[in-house]
């Protein structure tokens, strides 16, 4: 049976540990918040007290931490802790920069690093139906498949270089924070304008404008209730290294700065760690960013 050693217990990170250990896999999880990693020694887990016991005896590392700075803080310290020849999959999304600084991280220490960021939020991560999106040496496939299998329900070999996942990451990334604060705002203009949003939501409703995501999503934003699937505070981190990446390759990234700046509004007006659904309240010209 692999041994993984999970970093990182959050919304995401605790899902994925609960569906490796589902798999079958032995799964020891820390998180700097010990009591989310304690947590799950009711589902299997076992707990270490430091990051350094995670990683020690594991035969894959994984981290899903908050960002780059994060990953890079734990990282360096448990570096001497790897294994010869464990790989470390990194799934927390840091962006292309965050990227390159990890990889010379990994390197610097004789590390086979995979970047493998994954598209889904909380109900896919705790149900083994995330998409992975890989980057990363091959031959290290048949090493970290089992971590994929167990968590996701589809896994995408991009390329065979560290960033090649986050591209894709930061793509996809884009279309659903801008769908979400499309969402909102249609929502918004429709309250404001005196209609039922009601309307709206059934006006697309099985056609080709509609999207389930944006149905879900809607839904949350008309009952006000935003229990955290995708943290606001995780989408406008996002957003901020998708209009980075579109800035490295020459493009206007002036609709995803927008897009920041609503969820920037967000965060300012108490919902940083509620669903990005709240992204509606983003709106309010009182909450201008």
């Amino acid at each position: 049976m692999a041994r993984i050693g999970l970093l990182g217990t959050g919304i995401m990170g605790a899902g994925m540990a609960r569906s490796m250990i589902r798999a079958g896999l032995d799964v020891t999880v820390w998180n700097r918040s010990h009591d989310k990693a304690a947590a799950l020694a009711s589902d299997g887990a076992t707990v270490a007290d430091t990051a350094a016991d995670a990683v020690r005896g594991a035969d894959v590392v994984v981290t899903m931490l908050y960002d780059a700075d994060s990953v890079y803080e734990v990282i360096s310290d448990v570096a001497a802790d790897f294994g010869d020849g464990v790989p470390w999959v990194q799934t927390s999304t840091v962006g292309l920069e965050g990227v390159d600084r990890l990889g010379r991280l990994a390197a610097e220490h004789g590390i086979a690093m995979v970047d493998a960021p994954v598209l889904g939020t909380k109900e896919p991560a705790e149900n083994g139906k995330l998409t992975v999106l890989v980057g990363g040496d091959e031959a290290l496939r048949e090493r970290v498949s089992p971590v994929f299998d167990a968590i996701g329900a589809a896994t995408v070999w991009v390329g065979p270089e560290l960033g090649d996942g986050h591209r894709l990451k930061l793509v996809a990334n884009s279309w659903v924070l801008s769908l979400v604060t499309g969402t909102a705002q249609a929502i918004g203009l429709a309250q404001r304008l005196g209609v039922d949003p009601q309307q709206f939501l059934d006006s697309i409703a099985g056609g080709p404008l509609d999207s389930g995501y944006a149905q879900m999503k809607g839904k949350a934003m008309l009952a006000g209730e935003f229990p955290a699937s995708f943290g606001a505070d995780g989408a406008l981190k996002d957003a901020g290294l998708i209009a980075a990446a579109m800035d490295s390759v020459d493009m206007d990234s002036s609709v995803m700065r927008a897009v920041a700046g609503r969820f920037a509004a967000t965060v300012d007006a108490g919902h940083a760690r509620e669903d990005m659904a709240s992204v509606i309240d983003g709106f309010d010209a009182r909450t201008d960013h």
